[in-house]
């Protein structure tokens, strides 16, 4: 790849992202709304990527090798996608989410604790999933759902749109959940944690918490860059091969403290962020047969709360 453009990659781990493919050689071309200036030697295009006329004209004449796309979240905005970079690129990668497997958003995924998720689960080639929903209408859209449903349905939704006939090779990259990154933590949840288990507060869980994936900000930032790169079409699963609950994640977080975490037991919404009482981590197999790197959790993971704790690193 010579030249890529990226939407949205101005914060978290995007901006690792786009420094990646900078340093690689790549010529990068940033469109965003201009409210965040790129990093010195990336193209700026300033867009709101949900306005195809405007988009359209911001982009000009230019073409481009592939496409990640940081920021699609509604069906509607992959439809305009599809249409402003049909015949500009041959390559489209979308940021996905594990959260298209959430049984408590989704009707169409079936969990089996044990069995890790594949991709399969989720098939975007089929039939879109509640279609009516008013995704052109933010305030009737909330009425419909709360903000995790939509965000799922929308993620689901805009890789149907993708994968319907599509006028490019597409890939959905579904990221587990990213953490690292110190003062840009993609969430804050790990500082969270951090600062949680430092104070010796102690942590909402389930009673019996189940276990889901993470991902090191810079392996999905590479993954994404080598998706990019690659001819492989659908969706691939992100992350770490070793599944962790909360209480395992406490655990290292606390090692790395030189403390002990504590816990009190809840249900529902009182519950910590990464405490969750349905099992879904995600089956990496295809990612791996395709070069994607995931390291192991618990390899990195200690570094991770290094950087939100401020602590000096650890010898090797």
């Amino acid at each position: 790849m010579r030249n890529v453009c990226v939407i949205g990659g101005s914060r978290y781990f995007g901006l690792h992202l786009v420094t990646l493919l900078r340093d690689s050689g790549v010529r990068v071309t940033l469109v965003n709304r201009g409210s965040t200036a790129p990093p010195p030697g990336v193209d700026h295009v300033r867009a709101d990527r949900s306005d195809e006329a405007g988009l359209a004209a911001a982009l000009g004449g230019r073409d481009f090798d592939a496409v990640i796309d940081q920021v699609l979240y509604t069906p509607l905005q992959a439809a305009v996608a599809r249409r402003v970079f049909a015949g500009r690129t041959d390559r489209y990668v979308m940021t996905s989410t594990m959260e298209v497997y959430d049984p408590a958003t989704s009707p169409l995924v079936l969990t089996t604790p044990g069995v890790l998720v594949p991709e399969e689960a989720v098939d975007p080639t089929g039939p879109a999933a509640r279609p009516e929903l008013p995704w052109h209408d933010p305030a009737a859209l909330a009425r419909h759902a709360d903000e995790a449903t939509r965000y799922a349905e929308g993620k689901r939704q805009a890789e149907a749109v993708l994968a319907q006939d599509p006028p490019f090779s597409w890939a959905s990259v579904r990221s587990a959940h990213v953490l690292g990154g110190g003062a840009r933590d993609f969430t804050g949840r790990l500082a969270h944690y951090t600062e949680l288990i430092a104070a010796r507060r102690p942590v909402a869980v389930h009673a019996r918490p189940q276990p889901t994936s993470f991902v090191h900000h810079e392996e999905i930032a590479a993954a994404l860059v080598r998706s990019a790169a690659s001819t492989a079409v659908g969706p691939v699963n992100a992350g770490s091969p070793d599944a962790l609950d909360v209480v395992a994640l406490c655990e290292l977080i606390a090692d790395r403290l030189g403390t002990t975490a504590r816990y009190r037991v809840t249900e529902g919404a009182d519950a910590s962020p990464f405490s969750f009482d349905r099992w879904y981590p995600m089956d990496n197999r295809r990612a791996v047969a395709l070069g994607l790197h995931f390291s192991p959790a618990a390899d990195w993971l200690p570094d991770a709360v290094a950087e939100a704790a401020a602590l000096p690193a650890q010898e090797a």
